[in-house]
Formats: structure tokens, sequence, C-alpha cells
């Protein structure tokens, strides 16, 4: 069974890397093209050289096609991390980043390992919707700078490549029509000779092959000590958007990832990178949009899109410096668009007011901060909240005196948990003039610490009002809670299984 499960699994993967070649490659080329004004943007975040962040997406792409875990993403240096690398540049230099770089991918490694990707069934939908539209808006924002102070032209530009993205799939399919944008804006600008800023305008590119170099910091405690920190952000960080991201891409797709898998991948790549004089990063929502937007499924159209990202660096630098920004700028309005669930603005009205406020707060954390692990910590938090909050209202206690008056029967139904604890408590009257109070909790069941206090606290209380107290009905997993936590059953036997 191991071994049939082991062919099958080679198999998936070598079908991801023949599927649809042609589509796979044109994509590749596009998404090429659409990481160069992201590459140098973040480089400029981070404080480092623009080559650091064009060659740690070639080097991030082209590992991760091979080993990551969710096809058709793209990875590369993304803002997320960016923002994170330039205190420690600031502090310390370069290589003591391309230390923290590797150690990043040590961390990510063993996460892949300890198969902590399973921590994703915890985001909720609202926080993933959330997260989406906040990235939507974010990348909407990126743009801004290119649509302030220049040339009228501009406008004209962005509207013709819009217009060609959007309008072109309904003659042909055979060529994305992002590069189809691209291409006839370059020419245009080319032949007319409109002068508008082009990629050169933003910051000298690199021509010529990285090279491998071990970062020059001393091998001490003291070295671990500053780098560390730093790494485990960054690790966790990079994680919680790739997750997210490939999340995002197996709903796209109708298709699953493996997340352990994915997790393994951008540790190797993030190791890697700095080697070749890279930045670190992770999974890029607009790019692997783009991607999948234009056809992509396989694993070759991400190492197409790392390749020729250094075939455009090193052989065509000249031809790429003349590709006009607002070309690029229209592609990325196009992922905005495309990337904002629009149909979650319909639904406001009719899903429960929680997923809401779930989804907002997340959306205007992300977008107040820049910073989407605080946003999803947000909506995790408030998603947990409004959770607990609705199992315990779902706590039932009904009571029944007998016939004498000496006896009264209390029966729970529910979850008891550290939020509906206190309810418990609460529903139970010791004080009542009783011989015996049974508390029956044949329908209930006691999930942690908190309900065994809230157990507790009934006997104790009841007790020193001379009543005698009993559960019964405790099912297997709550009697086993009861008798490890428990007190109250030490001192008189308090609870019966049945």
């Amino acid at each position: 069974m191991d071994m049939t499960r082991s062919i099958a699994k080679k198999t998936s993967y070598l079908q991801n890397w023949l599927l649809n070649p042609r589509i796979e490659v044109l994509a590749g080329i596009v998404v090429a093209l659409a990481l160069i004004p992201e590459a140098i943007g973040f480089s400029v975040v981070a404080g480092v050289p623009p080559e650091m962040g064009l060659y740690g997406s070639v080097i991030i792409a082209c590992v991760i096609a091979v080993s990551g875990g969710r096809p058709a993403m793209i990875s590369a240096a993304t803002a997320s991390t960016a923002v994170l690398m330039g205190p420690i540049v600031h502090a310390h230099g370069v290589s003591y980043l391309f230390a923290a770089t590797i150690l990043m991918g040590v961390f990510q490694i063993a996460a892949g390992l300890l198969k902590l990707g399973r921590l994703m069934r915890f985001v909720s939908r609202s926080v993933l919707t959330g997260f989406v539209n906040a990235l939507a808006i974010l990348i909407f924002l990126a743009q801004l700078p290119q649509l302030v102070h220049v040339p009228p032209v501009t406008y004209g530009l962005i509207a013709l490549g819009l217009a060609i993205i959007y309008s072109l799939p309904y003659l042909t399919k055979a060529v994305p029509s992002p590069l189809v944008a691209i291409a006839v804006l370059t020419v245009i600008c080319a032949i007319s000779g409109i002068h508008v800023r082009t990629i050169a305008d933003l910051g000298e590119l690199p021509s010529t092959l990285p090279v491998f170099s071990l970062p020059h910091v001393p091998l001490t405690f003291e070295t671990l000590h500053v780098i560390a920190p730093v790494a485990l952000t960054l690790a966790a960080v990079g994680l919680l958007e790739t997750m997210l991201t490939a999340k995002i891409i197996d709903d796209f797709t109708d298709t699953a990832s493996g997340k352990s898998r994915e997790c393994i991948g951008q540790g190797l790549a993030n190791m890697i990178s700095p080697l070749f004089g890279g930045m670190g990063g992770c999974a890029m929502i607009g790019q692997s949009v783009i991607n999948v937007s234009s056809g992509a499924r396989g694993r070759l159209s991400t190492l197409v899109a790392g390749a020729f990202l250094l075939v455009l660096l090193v052989m065509l630098h000249r031809l790429l410096a003349i590709v006009p920004v607002a070309a690029l700028t229209a592609v990325m309005i196009m992922v905005s668009i495309n990337t904002f669930s629009w149909t979650s603005l319909t639904k406001l009205r009719t899903v429960p007011w929680q997923s809401s406020v779930v989804m907002a707060a997340t959306v205007t954390t992300v977008v107040a901060t820049s910073d989407l692990a605080k946003g999803v910590l947000v909506g995790v938090l408030l998603s947990g909240i409004f959770f607990a909050g609705k199992v315990s209202r779902l706590l039932r206690v009904t009571s029944r005196l007998s016939d004498n008056g000496r006896l009264r029967e209390y029966f729970v139904k529910g979850q008891v948990f550290f939020a509906s604890a206190e309810k418990l408590v609460e529903e139970i009257d010791v004080t009542e003039p009783l011989d015996r109070i049974v508390v029956d909790v044949t329908e209930a069941h006691f999930w942690d610490i908190s309900a065994i206090g809230a157990a507790d606290q009934i006997v104790i209380k009841a007790r020193r009002h001379g009543r005698d107290v009993k559960f019964v009905g405790l099912n297997a997993a709550s009697a086993t809670m009861m008798e490890l936590h428990g007190t109250h059953q030490k001192e008189g036997g308090a609870i019966s299984l049945h």
C-alpha cells in the first residue's frame, strides 16, 4: 500500500512538470516581468541593493518550483519579509541578513517536518477573505506612485493595457493577455518615442550571474543572539503568508497542495538564496494570481518565471530597460481587481455579523499596518472569541425537584469549557435547602481544566453549605479529565460514570 502511494506521488509530481508546456512557459514569462518592479521596490524597503531582491526572486522561484508543495504558486522576495529585514541591515550589515535568512530557512524546514502547516485549519473563511481583500488593496495602493505626478499619456497607456488584458481573452486564449499588453505597450513607446517611466528608471539592474559566497559573520553565540530573533520572525511571517496564499491558489484551481512540503521547500529556497547574494522571501499572492489567471497549473511556470528573469537580467537587460512601467502597472491593477473578493461585499447583509466583523478587522489591520501577520492574528483572535461565545451559549442547564422536595436533579446539555464553565457554576444553586443535588452530565462534555475547575467549585461550595452533590453520566473522556485534574472527588467520591 505504501509503495503504491509512493508511486502515485511520483507520477503526480512528474505530471506537474508536463502540464500544457506552452501555456506554462508563456505564463512564467508574464510573471518574470511582473516580478521586476516588486523585487526592486522590496530591496529598497529592506535597505539593500536592487540586485539582492532580483537575485533572490530568481533563486527562490527556481528552487521552490522543484521542492515546493503548491504547483503554480510563485515565491520570491516579498514586502512582508522585506520590512523585517531593514533593522538588522542598518544595525549589522548585509552579511548578518544573509546569515539570518539561512537560519530562517532552517526554522521553516523544521516547521515542515513538524507539520505545522496543519495550523491553517484554524484560520476561518472570514479571515482568509479579509486577507485576500487586504492584499488586493495593498497591491493597488502600491501602484499609486506610478499614477501621480506622471505625464498624462501614462494614463492612456494604462487604460490601453487594461483594455487589452480584459478584451483579448474574448478573441483568443492562446497567449496570456497580460503578456500581449506588455509587448504592445513596449512597442508603442519604442516606436513613438513617448517619454514615460521605464524599468530602467526604477533602479540599477544587474547584468551578471549571481556568485556563490558564504556570509562573512563570526560563528559565535553573539551572532546567533543577533540573528535568531530576526530569523524566527521572518520564518513565521513568511510561512503565514505562504500558507494563506497556498490556500487561495487551492481554491482558485480546485486542487490540493502539500502544506508541509511547501514549508520545507520555502526553507530550502531561503537557505540557498543568500548563498548567491539574494534576499529571503515567501509566496506572492499577486504574481501567483497572474500565473494561474494566465492558465498555469504546474511547476514549469514557476521555474520559467525565475529562469527567464535571470535571462532578462543577464542577456536582455537592454530590452528589459525600455519596458514602460505603465504596462506593469496595468497588470498589477488587473491583479488587484481579480484578487479582491467582490462577492464578500454583496454577502455582508446575509452572513452572520460576526463573520463581517472578522473580515473587516482583518482588512483594516493589514491596510493600516501593512503587516499581514498582525491582520491575520487579529482575525484569528476575533474568530476564536466569537466561536467561544457562540459555543458557550449552547450550554443548557435544566432542573427537576423531587416530589418530597429534598432532591434536585440538574440536567446539563452542551459543551463545558473555559467560556461556558462560569455559566455552569451560576446555573447550579447549592444554597437551596436540599438533602442532595445530582448533576446529570450525560449529554455534556468536559473539555478542559476550566470545566473541571467549575465542577470542583460546585462541589466544594455545596459542601460548605452542607449539601451532598454528585456528578453522574460522565463520558469516558470527561471522567478521565476529572480523575486526573479534579480535586473534589478525592475527598468524597463525587463522580459516577455510566
